[in-house]
């Protein structure tokens, strides 16, 4: 097995798993906890505005 062997194996492997991921993140049974996660920034600031409205000023 010389070095181009090697690099095609690599190629392939990465190729495999580059596509794996892809699947992964547009199956249908992970976008609701994408959805979730898309919303947790807005989520912080809507608390944070309601805290700092709520809080005891003086």
């Amino acid at each position: 097995m010389d070095i181009n062997d090697l690099r095609s194996v690599v190629t392939v492997v990465s190729m495999i798993a580059f596509l794996g991921i892809v699947v992964w993140a547009w199956s249908r049974n992970n976008r609701a906890g994408f959805d979730e996660a898309a919303q947790l920034p807005f989520a912080e600031e809507q608390s944070a505005a309601g805290a700092s409205r709520g809080g005891n000023q003086e």
